[in-house]
């Protein structure tokens, strides 16, 4: 791991107003940046920012990634395909709810009812599913905070639930026990609504622009948003296809060319909407003083403003806590800024051991629910989640896990049975989970893993002899990921293999949720006789002088 003092020589240190972000660092209210030590630059995130033990010790969160995508259960993104001619969100919209050009994304949002929410029962079933920190989306790419809102009137006070989601989950969380988190993914929302001021290039409406090209605030007058004004919920039309495409595919395409990117900057001369999204920041963290948040982005958002957020993030962190006892993430971080921030790994894997703490972010379906997976039986099982924690936990990694919920608020009885299913086996094997450390290595096995975010869908799956290690209170604990047929026979807890590592000898092995397992300890392995049928990911706690 390089020196934190490699990334402090540099001399880019510059304050908020060198930095092009109004300072304003005034009494900390919402909307102001606080006042503090910690400057928006990454010098000053690295030199002030430590992981806190809380976060490492924690190891398994779950997220309530919900909201008004949630609604015609259809899965990721509707708010954006449904304005894509051919897509199948587009076909379904134009069944369920009418031609896009007539009901938008906007409506949808006031669907979204939450009429059967029930956030502490919920909780309590995440609580028996390992939980130790959850975390609640605020607001996505569809540009709607499900928060109480000070800088953005489209929020879910006043649309949908007309209930302050965040404050609701933050109030279950804490009642609980467990840290709270959010998530703010809508720095993206400018460019990702850009199909809404589209139009269908074929068929009867060919030309006709969708919703957004065309409301203003005049048109809700004695309507149900009444006062809002749609162009703010849409971004505006920073880059609007032009007239004159005449088939999908080339829709499609242009689409694919001008807005279809994971773009990181603000709307192209006009940062109106960046400075928006950081008074919408400051606003979430001052209000829900989180433990934890989650950016939706390549290292900050919008560059100066990102800074300005993350610096305002920890400032007010320090006054609530003495120290920044937070945690901020952000994906494909460069090496200087994982001393700054925690890297977060979108549903993917890494090969190979970290020296700083890291998160993995996935889900057990769809981000958004998706009634395909309940009617097709296609959740990620509990065994593939237990399996998936051992690994990053063992990699000095925490996993982030998403249960999709209903537009109503529930969750479906295959979900149920999962979360029974982690709670069970939390019960025993949680022991080489909580608040443990990684050994000197990660594991062993078989299954080579492909590093990097959004490759999931191609794994495979586990295989025998695949096994993770944990450490704890003095003991070395073994994972398996795929419960072994036979004798197991482990290289990395052989007498050379210890030896050339300065560990000692095992002395005892006991399997958690049974009792002593015969072993025999040889030159070259660590060979246990295992009984069989033991079903999900069964552990054995290792002991012995000089193990850990």
């Amino acid at each position: 791991m390089a020196d934190r003092r490699t990334f402090l020589a540099g001399g880019i240190a510059a304050g908020a107003m060198a930095a092009g972000v109004p300072a304003r660092a005034l009494s900390g209210a919402p909307g102001q940046m606080t006042a503090g030590p910690v400057e928006p630059t990454w010098n000053s995130l690295v030199a002030h920012y430590r992981y806190p033990d809380w976060f490492r010790d924690a190891k398994f969160g779950i997220w309530s990634h919900w909201g008004p995508q949630s609604v015609p259960e259809q899965g990721d993104w509707y708010g954006r395909f449904l304005y894509m001619q051919g897509h199948p969100m587009y076909e379904h919209h134009l069944r369920t709810y009418g031609h896009p050009a007539d009901t938008g994304m906007m409506d949808m949002q006031n669907l979204w009812s939450a009429d059967k929410w029930d956030p502490e029962g919920l909780m309590q079933r995440f609580v028996k599913a390992g939980a130790r920190y959850f975390v609640s989306l605020a607001c996505h790419h569809d540009n709607l905070d499900c928060f109480d809102s000070s800088h953005h009137a489209w929020n879910s006070l006043r649309v949908g639930p007309k209930r302050d989601v965040v404050g609701t989950w933050e109030k279950a969380a804490r009642a609980a026990g467990l840290k709270f988190g959010v998530s703010n993914h809508t720095a993206h929302a400018w460019h990702w609504y850009q199909t809404a001021y589209a139009y269908d290039p074929e068929g009867p409406r060919k030309g006709e622009r969708y919703d957004a090209f065309k409301l203003t605030r005049a048109d809700g007058a004695g309507k149900w948003w009444d006062g809002l004004d749609p162009q703010q919920l849409y971004t505006g039309p920073h880059m609007v296809a032009p007239g004159g495409i005449d088939s999908i595919a080339a829709m499609n395409a242009w689409h694919d060319r001008h807005d279809g990117q994971w773009i990181e900057t603000a709307p192209p001369g006009d940062d109106t909407f960046a400075r928006q999204w950081l008074l919408r920041q400051m606003d979430l963290v001052a209000k829900y003083r989180p433990d934890f948040c989650y950016f939706d982005d390549y290292e900050l958002p919008f560059g100066r403003y990102g800074l300005a957020a993350a610096a305002d993030y920890y400032n007010r962190a320090i006054g609530w806590h003495g120290d920044i006892d937070v945690v901020l993430t952000a994906k494909q971080l460069k090496p200087r800024a994982r001393f700054g921030l925690v890297q977060d790994v979108e549903r993917g894997f890494t090969d190979h051991f970290w020296d700083e703490p890291w998160q993995t972010d996935t889900c057990i379906g769809d981000w958004f629910y998706n009634r395909a997976r309940f009617t097709n039986k296609s959740y990620v099982g509990a065994r593939a989640v237990i399996q998936r924690l051992a690994d990053v936990v063992s990699k000095n990694g925490n996993l982030l896990l998403s249960i999709p919920q209903r537009g109503d608020g529930t969750i479906d009885a295959e979900e149920e049975q999962i979360l029974d299913d982690l709670a069970r086996w939390m019960a025993v094997g949680g022991e080489a989970i909580f608040g443990s450390r990684p050994w000197h290595i990660y594991g062993e096995g078989p299954t080579a893993l492909q590093p990097g975010m959004q490759n999931e869908g191609g794994f495979k799956g586990f295989a025998e002899g695949d096994v993770r290690f944990t450490t704890k209170d003095g003991a070395l604990y073994m994972l398996m990921l795929a419960a072994p047929s036979g004798p197991l026979a482990v290289q990395a807890l052989g007498r050379r293999a210890l030896a050339r590592a300065g560990k000692g000898e095992v002395a005892a092995v006991t399997l958690l949720g049974g009792g002593a397992v015969p072993f025999r300890q040889t030159f070259e392995a660590l060979e246990l006789d295992l009984p069989r049928g033991l079903g999900t990911v069964p552990v054995v706690r290792i002991e012995g002088r000089g193990l850990v």
